[in-house]
């Protein structure tokens, strides 16, 4: 199954990602209208500091989304029944006709991945822009630090791309 993976290093707090992902999740999927949007639409991905460590610790930014947990504690936690496993798909889905707003989700997601959005009474997380072939967040990434691959991909590339640091 394909995951969306973050190369801290590339990232560079820029953003693009929240943005995309806020547009394509609005009424219009256009920035334009999706400005003048009335309630505004919700990210599903947030941009954070992280540390990281190796010799000195300086921060450095991350995209955070949905994980895709094996045993996704948040679909445990949901009171209202608004968060399931596809069994078929591996893909945590929310449906947020059914959030009450109880937060309970947000409380136990072990990457902080799932978002309140206080003004609507509800939470969102990411559900990998299920009519696209590429998720909006890693499309729009201007330095490539999201990928959408297998972790299978995503470690071959990583070991290849250490290869050809180590060489120069």
């Amino acid at each position: 199954m394909k995951e969306i993976f973050c190369r801290i290093e590339r990232c560079i707090g820029c953003r693009s990602c929240e943005l995309a992902c806020a547009v394509e999740h609005s009424e219009s999927k256009e920035l334009s209208a999706a400005a003048q949007q009335d309630p505004p639409p919700a990210r599903r991905v947030t941009v954070t500091a992280v540390d990281e460590k190796g010799g000195k610790v300086r921060l450095r930014s991350v995209a955070l989304q949905c994980r895709q947990c094996e045993e996704p504690a948040c679909a445990a936690a949901c009171i209202a029944g608004g968060i399931v496993k596809d069994a078929e798909t591996g893909v945590v889905r929310f449906n947020p006709e059914r959030c009450v707003g109880c937060w309970s989700c947000t409380m136990v997601c072990p990457h902080g991945a799932i978002i309140r959005v206080t003004d609507q009474g509800v939470a969102v997380k990411c559900d990998r822009c299920p009519d696209r072939e590429v998720p909006a967040c890693v499309q729009a990434c201007p330095t490539k630090a999201l990928l959408f691959c297998t972790p299978e991909e995503f470690e071959t590339l990583t070991r290849e791309e250490e290869t050809t640091h180590h060489r120069k």
